[in-house]
């Protein structure tokens, strides 16, 4: 029964195979993380169960820091950033996340406990990790494309932000767009699985709700404090990146 997830397979296949005729260039990258994937998951299975059994705090903020660390390498990897782009990447991220985490406990929403801290701390970094690069990207995209008008606010006396500025707002709302749209479709066209889960499990409604809301107004803090974090720690390494690969 639980090999039954392989024949799922198949639907990579179709997008291997639709990248290799069209010559989309990806089909390594897809190929190498569907198979990761596998592997993380199945080692973070076995890993839980120690972790889940940690009492020391300093732990579990060893276990944070190191999913920031990945997180960070990754988002790196992708937009490759120049002059220090792994530092602002951590420092996004980081601020973001730290802040949204250890805002829910202050209020009491989750407790400093491994069962609680780890797995919404995954989701809170992974979202981050989302929004910075999508932040960056747009960021890139819009210098590249602009960068005479730029070069005239700079010329006319305006300083480096200030001529940036339309740029950094439409790269904010760009990256918030994900978030928006969960909000105004969760419960009609997207059904959460932990609301679902709590209702087969016998969980009131209500309850189940909460949760759920919950992680969604988290999703939409960390969004915002990333985009925030990044536009400001990034907008000169942005134009220092495009400026060097023009």
């Amino acid at each position: 029964m639980e090999y039954k997830f392989l024949a799922s397979y198949i639907l990579v296949l179709i997008a291997l195979v639709y990248s290799y005729k069209e010559k989309l260039g990806i089909e390594k990258e897809l190929l190498w993380n569907s198979i990761r994937a596998f592997v993380q998951l199945l080692v973070l299975g076995y890993i839980l169960v120690y972790v889940f059994k940690l009492k020391n705090p300093f732990e579990l903020l060893f276990i944070l820091i190191l999913m920031i660390l990945f997180a960070s390498y990754t988002a790196q990897k992708r937009v490759q950033l120049k002059e220090k782009g792994f530092l602002t990447a951590f420092a996004s991220i980081f601020l973001a996340s730290f802040i949204v985490l250890f805002s829910l406990i202050a209020i009491g929403v989750i407790s400093f406990k491994p069962n609680e801290i780890i797995p919404v701390g995954g989701m809170v970094i992974g979202n981050s990790l989302n929004i910075y690069t999508l932040t960056v990207d747009r960021m890139k995209g819009e210098v590249k494309n602009t960068i005479d008008i730029i070069e005239n606010m700079i010329a006319l006396g305006a300083t480096l932000k200030q001529a940036l500025e339309f740029v950094i707002k439409k790269a904010i709302k760009a990256a918030l767009i994900p978030t928006v749209n969960s909000l105004q479709t969760v419960g009609i066209i997207h059904i959460p699985g932990i609301t679902t889960g709590m209702l087969l499990a016998g969980a009131e409604p209500l309850k189940a709700v909460s949760y759920q809301l919950v992680i969604m107004y988290m999703m939409v803090a960390v969004a915002l404090f990333t985009a925030l974090f990044t536009v400001n720690l990034s907008y000169k390494k942005v134009l220092i990146t495009v400026a060097k690969n023009s």
